[in-house]
């Protein structure tokens, strides 16, 4: 019995980290989406990120930790080379 709880514990922060950053709408979401494709679908390099930010009004911060939402949701791929690839919607 004792090894279910921790294991239940490992499910909630999982589950935790699927959901979307707080502070952060439904609608900018959609912006980061729509500026990450017409970035060819990567973020990779400061400039993309930068280009990202103006895009969508959302802060540095901010782009991160969607960027960290769409990767623990499945909506994005870590690079070999590094960076991230969406793959959702216009980049599936």
């Amino acid at each position: 019995m004792s090894r279910i709880f921790p294991a239940l514990g490992l499910l909630g922060l999982t589950a935790a980290c699927a959901l979307p950053p707080e502070g952060v709408s439904e609608a900018a979401l959609v912006r980061y989406d729509s500026a990450v494709t017409s970035l060819g679908c990567t973020l990779v390099t400061e400039p993309d990120y930068l280009a990202a930010g103006i895009q969508t009004g959302l802060t540095r911060e901010q782009l991160l930790e969607v960027t960290a939402y769409k990767l623990s949701s499945g909506g994005a791929e870590r690079l070999p080379e590094g960076g991230i690839k969406l793959t959702t919607g216009a980049c599936a």
